[in-house]
C-alpha cells in the first residue's frame, strides 16, 4: 500500500511527524507537504507561477505551495499510483464550517476530486491546553487504520476530529455524523483602520448529533464529506 501524507502546518510540524510514525507499519509512506505553515488557506491552488519542490530525503518532499498544490503534484508527478491520501494531524479541530477554510481538509478534498481515497484528521485542543502528541499519535493510528479498512464511495472523503481530553487508555467511541452548519460566534475589534478578529472555537454553537457536538462531547467525530453538493427534498 502507498500512502501520501500532507498537512497545512508545514513539513516540520509535529502532527505530520506523528502521523508518519503512526502509519509507517502499514505501507510505503510518501510525504509531500508545504515547506511552511499554510493554515487557513482553504482550497487555494497555484496556477500562474512555478512551484518549487525539494526532495529533502527519500520519499519526503517539501513544496513551496498550498496543501492542494501538494496533492496535485503528488498525484500527478511524484506518486500517481498512491492508494490513499491522508492530511494532518492538524493542530486544532476542523469541524463544521471549518472545512471550507481548512488547508488540511482541502488536501483531502483535492485527492477525492482526483479520484483517490482520502482522510483529513485533526486534534481538537481544549481551552488553555496543549496537545500530547504521543497520545494523539496512538489514537490517530487506530482510527485511521479502521477507516482505511472501510469502503468509501468515489467522490467522498473522510473528515476526522479527535476529542479532548485524551489518555492513552481512553476507550474512545466513534460518532459517524454530519457537518454542523452553524457559523462561528465572532466579532471584530476596530483599532484605527484595522479590524481584529475576536472569536473562540470553544463556545461555538452546535446542533445535537452533528460533528461539533460529537467531538466536544468526547467522541471521535467522523464525517463522510462529498466533493459535490447533495440536495435533499
Amino acid at each position: 500500500m502507498k500512502i501520501i501524507l500532507t498537512n497545512d502546518d508545514g513539513i516540520q510540524a509535529p502532527g505530520l511527524h506523528n502521523l508518519f510514525l503512526g502509519l509507517q507499519d502499514i505501507g510505503r509512506i510518501i510525504v509531500v507537504a508545504p515547506e511552511g505553515a499554510q493554515s487557513g488557506v482553504g482550497h487555494r491552488v497555484t496556477t500562474h507561477s512555478p512551484i518549487r519542490v525539494n526532495e529533502i530525503a527519500r520519499d519526503r518532499f517539501s513544496v513551496a505551495g498550498t496543501p492542494a498544490d501538494c496533492i496535485r503534484i503528488a498525484l500527478k508527478e511524484i506518486c500517481p499510483d498512491a492508494d490513499w491520501v491522508i492530511s494532518g494531524i492538524n493542530s486544532g479541530a476542523n469541524l463544521g464550517s471549518d472545512v471550507y477554510q481548512s488547508g488540511t481538509v482541502a488536501a483531502a478534498r483535492e485527492a477525492a476530486i482526483l479520484g483517490r481515497r482520502a482522510i483529513a484528521i485533526s486534534q481538537y485542543i481544549g481551552k488553555d491546553h496543549q496537545i500530547d502528541w504521543e497520545i494523539t499519535k496512538y489514537h490517530a493510528g487506530s482510527v485511521l487504520k479502521m477507516l482505511i479498512a472501510k469502503n468509501i464511495a468515489r467522490g467522498f472523503f473522510w473528515n476526522v476530529n479527535l476529542p479532548y481530553p485524551l489518555r492513552k487508555d481512553s476507550d474512545l467511541e466513534y460518532g459517524f455524523c454530519d457537518l454542523d452548519t452553524n457559523p462561528h460566534k465572532y466579532e471584530y475589534q476596530k483599532e484605527g483602520n484595522n479590524y481584529i478578529y475576536k472569536g473562540t472555537i470553544h463556545e461555538r454553537p452546535r446542533d445535537p448529533g452533528k460533528d461539533v457536538d460529537v467531538c466536544f462531547g468526547g467522541k471521535v467525530a467522523v464525517t463522510c464529506i462529498p466533493i459535490g453538493l447533495i440536495y435533499s427534498q
